[in-house]
């Protein structure tokens, strides 16, 4: 009895408080009516109801100078339809409200905003109903957090920890949308959505729960209302799904409504997280709280202890903001524009349209101003929130976990708008520690193979050939497969790792169904749960399933046979230099020997004698230079710097042939028949391949004739390259890497690898599209590598080192060294023959210069040519003895000059380079014709 008389006194101060409020306004204070539509037996709708009132008293004790008031008429829609419109019209045809507050549902919000939308009246509503949007409603306000901003937030939690789809639960909208295409809108992948109704039943939500269970998926978003999580909740824990390995994430309509959850269902979201628009702590605001929960209780004594939530004091604000925009406009009379009276109008149509909306709709829609709930910002009839709190149900509360701004994404403390640090964050550490269902800090992974028992169906191929990949054989007495093998014993293995058990069988593959295309297309058609194999990862395949990271080197090459021992060709001497170089080289020794020949034989007596003799002197200068040789002295200067040249340009050549001829002899001792894949198109040789490989549309890619193909068990491989082309048997093989290297470790000595190697994918296990099995296989694949045990397992079933280590080491053996062309030494040449020409040059200018004289007489130019011929042809002591020293020349009138060789009159000049002392003045004869 305490409490009633305890509330009895409490609204008799409240009720003597508002009327002191009431008479600090004089009798010219216009009166501004406002319709408040609510469900005011529910919680929420009591919250709405004192928030609204506080909100007026508020408003009109701070600024008493005001010149109107809003007066609220509360109407109780009783959470039907039909309630909230007829009070709609009556609250606008017969109290000619200026704005209508509510209602708080969408199905019944959707109504009243039409009907707001045909009479020009601002509807405030706090429904987050997606049916009708704010954009498209000029004076429709949104009171409430937008789907598209929370949904960011919570896609920021789902890719923090790496979850990569998830399960939507709402309750069915009756009218309009609902929330799903801005879920969607996220970027989150939606595996399944869960539909609830509220008059749904606990044995439909039991049933549907264990629907949910035998799915993979376990990310749950919850979007739900507080009566029906109440009861979602519940069963959810009856039915094992509050445990460790699960998630679940409110949405900020059941998150600011978890007070209103009963103590059953708190104690059922353990772990739970959720999100939530942030209100700032304020002192305004704690004041409001306590002055808030005294008149709550006062008018609601007979209620259990309820928290304000943020709804409240969003509903505070609005009421804020509309008391400021009516101050504004003022209260003009008539209220309403009454239609034109043609008969037979319906209750909405003799409402009219109102006079002041058109002017009150546009201040309300956009609106910023500090309220009890921090940034109050309305924009476009939205309000706008900018900020999230990430909270964790424990116990019998919620413990903030961290925040997430559109700006800096997720953060465990909520930084200023100017802070510096302006990256966005979706790192899960970004967050603090969290308890999570089954009150544990794992992270739940997000999937689990689904509870029905259900073994993975894994198909396995039976094949021939290559025993060491993959061998299936079935078990005499079971039946069942037995599978064994480097692919296989790869398989276990990376099963071994995952951090969760995986049941599966083998399902052998018959020879007949194999084809590797169509066996990855069974996963598609759910066949099989995956295929394990030599599976080449390939883009068509792709199409089909999804592909872990491939476990094999990559590469498809060619194989054919060597050919005879290139060693005992009687002329492979020849084969360091092409014919181009050798006829280079030749055409060089020779023009270096005339060089050196012109350059002394006028000085020199060693190059001097008969014709034959100076030829021969001149050929075995040149040639003695290739193993510096050479005895005879030079004497010119010019001749030294040519001979310094030309014997860099032999040393280099002679080493480059040295070192070609020494690769041919010692590393060239496997050649193979074929050098080149494109050799097999131009000669029209068969090519084989390994059955149903994907290597065939590969070769037809290469513009290979198809008629030439032949495909082969790997078994038969040798038999077919014996045979050769031309035999019935083929004079190549394409195939993968892996097989290549596991077939030349038998047949090394007969046939060898040849390139290019074309990259592919490798081998890879397939699984269907979206399966989360694939990342955390590849990520097992990935430390199985590190840890060495891939190479244990390569080195158990293909011998030698594995991958890294073949003791053919084909890529080697199938290679010829190139010989030596023009181009390599084109440089060289070069130098030597500007060197040789230049010094030639020199020479000829110098003599010239000297017998000038001869080129200015009066002789003709054949007599010209052949007196510098004459000339330059006899030994320079004997041109010395002959010559004049004083230079005069007696040519005056003479169209001819007559040498002879015999004469002692001779032409004389020193070239420069020796210095010979005349003992005689010389004497010239010039004769007339």
């Amino acid at each position: 009895m305490q409490i009633p008389k305890f509330g009895f006194l409490s609204l008799l101060g409240l009720i003597s408080f508002c009327s002191a409020q009431l008479n600090t306004f004089d009798s010219s204070t216009a009166k501004a009516d406002v319709g408040v539509i609510l469900d005011l037996e529910t919680p929420l709708g009591k919250i709405y109801r004192t928030c609204i009132s506080m909100a007026i008293e508020d408003i009109y004790s701070k600024h008493q100078n005001y010149t109107t008031k809003i007066v609220p008429h509360f109407r109780d829609s009783r959470t039907q339809v039909i309630a909230a419109t007829s009070s709609a019209i009556d609250l606008l045809k017969n109290t000619q409200v200026m704005a209508i507050f509510g209602p708080q549902k969408p199905s019944q919000a959707s109504f009243v905003i039409e009907i707001g939308n045909n009479v020009s009246v601002p509807i405030i509503s706090p429904e987050t109903s997606v049916a009708i949007s704010p954009e498209e409603s000029p004076y429709y306000i949104r009171a409430a957090s937008s789907y598209s901003s929370q949904f960011k937030a919570i896609a920021a939690i789902v890719k923090a920890f790496g979850w990569r789809e998830v399960a939507f639960i709402y309750r069915n909208p009756k009218y309009g949308g609902g929330p799903l295409p801005f879920f969607i809108g996220s970027m989150i992948q939606v595996s399944h959505q869960s539909v609830f109704s509220s008059s749904s039943k606990d044995d439909q939500i039991l049933k549907e729960l264990n629907s949910l269970k035998t799915m993979q998926t376990r990310v749950f978003i919850v979007h739900l209302g507080p009566k029906l999580a109440s009861s979602f909740f519940k069963i959810a824990k009856e039915a094992g799904m509050m445990s460790r390995g699960y998630a679940w994430i409110m949405v900020d309509k059941l998150t600011n409504l978890l007070h209103l959850v009963d103590s059953e269902a708190r104690e059922a979201m353990q772990g739970v997280i959720g999100v939530r628009a942030y209100v700032p702590r304020s002192n305004e605001l704690k004041n409001f709280e306590k002055r808030w929960s005294k008149r709550f209780l006062a008018e609601y004594p007979d209620m259990d202890k309820i928290d304000l939530n943020v709804n409240g004091l969003w509903a505070y604000d609005s009421i804020t903001a509309l008391a400021e925009a009516v101050e504004r406009v003022g209260v003009t009379s008539p209220r309403f524009k009454k239609p034109v009276d043609r008969g037979n109008l319906t209750d909405l149509e003799t409402i009219g349209t109102s006079n002041i909306g058109p002017s009150l709709a546009p201040l309300i829609r956009n609106y910023t101003s500090r309220g009890l709930s921090g940034n109050f910002n309305v924009s476009n009839g939205q309000l706008q929130s900018y900020v999230f709190e990430i909270v964790n149900v424990i116990g019998r509360g919620e413990h903030t976990v961290g925040f997430w701004t559109e700006r800096y994404g997720l953060s465990k403390k909520l930084k200023p708008d100017d802070a510096d640090e302006g990256v966005y964050s979706m790192k899960k550490d970004n967050l603090g520690p969290i308890i999570w269902p089954g009150l544990t800090i794992e992270v739940p992974k997000g999937w689990e193979i689904p509870t029905s028992g259900k073994k993975l169906r894994v198909g396995v191929p039976l094949k021939g050939g290559f025993s060491e990949f993959i061998n299936v054989e079935r078990d005499a007495e079971t039946g069942a497969a037995v599978a064994t093998g480097f692919i296989i014993d790869v398989f276990e293995e990376v099963v071994k790792l995952l951090p969760y058990a995986v049941l599966f069988d083998y399902i052998p593959v018959d020879e007949l169904d194999y084809e590797y295309d169509y066996l990855v297309r069974q996963i598609e058609l759910q066949k099989y749960d995956a295929v394990v194999g030599d599976v080449t990862v390939t883009a068509n395949r792709s199409e089909f399933a999804d592909f872990t990271i491939p476990f094999t080197e990559s590469g498809v090459a060619t194989i054919v046979p060597i050919k005879g021992n290139e060693r005992k060709n009687a002329w492979i001497f020849m084969k360091p230099l092409t014919t181009g170089l050798w006829l280079t080289v030749g055409a060089f020794f020779v023009f270096i020997g005339f060089v050196v020949w012109v350059l002394e034989h006028r000085v020199n007596k060693e190059f001097q004698g008969p014709p034959i003799q100076q030829v021969g002197v001149m050929f075995w200068f040149s040639f003695s230079t290739l193993v510096f040789a050479h005895r005879e002295k030079v004497t010119s200067n010019l001749t030294r710097f040519v001979i310094i040249v030309w014997l860099f340009v032999v040393l280099v050549l002679t080493q480059s042939y040295t070192a070609s001829l020494t690769t041919m002899l010692t590393v060239q001792q496997l050649q193979p028949t074929i050098t080149e894949m494109s050799d097999l198109i131009k000669s029209g040789e068969y090519v084989g391949y390994q059955d149903g490989s994907f290597v065939s549309e590969m070769l037809k890619d290469m513009k290979f004739d198809q008629t030439k193909f032949k495909s082969y068990n790997p078994e038969e491989y040798d038999e077919a390259l014996s045979k050769g082309s031309t035999n019935g048997g083929v004079a190549a093989i394409v195939d993968e890497l892996p097989y290549i290297r596991l077939f030349l470790s038998k047949y090394c000595h007969k046939y060898t690898m040849i390139g290019p190697t074309y990259k592919t994918s490798g081998f890879g296990f397939a699984f269907p599209r979206g399966s989360p099995l694939v990342p955390d296989v590849s990520r097992a694949i990935l430390k199985l590598k590190e840890d060495q045990k891939m190479l244990e397992i390569s080195r158990k079933w293909l011998g030698g080192g594995g991958d890294d280590d073949d003791k053919c080491h084909g890529d080697e053996t199938g290679t010829t060294p190139e010989s030596l062309n023009v181009d390599s030494f084109k440089g060289l040449f070069v130098i030597a023959g500007v060197s040789s020409s230049s010094a030639l040059a020199i020479l000829f200018s110098t003599f010239l210069y000297h017998h000038w004289y001869i080129l200015t007489s009066a002789a003709s130019i054949k007599e010209k040519m052949y007196g510098l011929a004459r000339v330059f042809s006899r030994e320079k002591d004997d041109e010395s003895r002959t010559g004049d020293v004083g230079g005069r020349r007696d040519t005056k009138g003479s169209p001819a000059i007559s040498i002879s060789c015999d004469h002692q009159d001779m032409f004389s000049q020193d070239e420069g380079f020796s210095t010979i002392e005349l003992a005689n003045p010389p004497t010239y004869n010039a004769t007339q014709p």
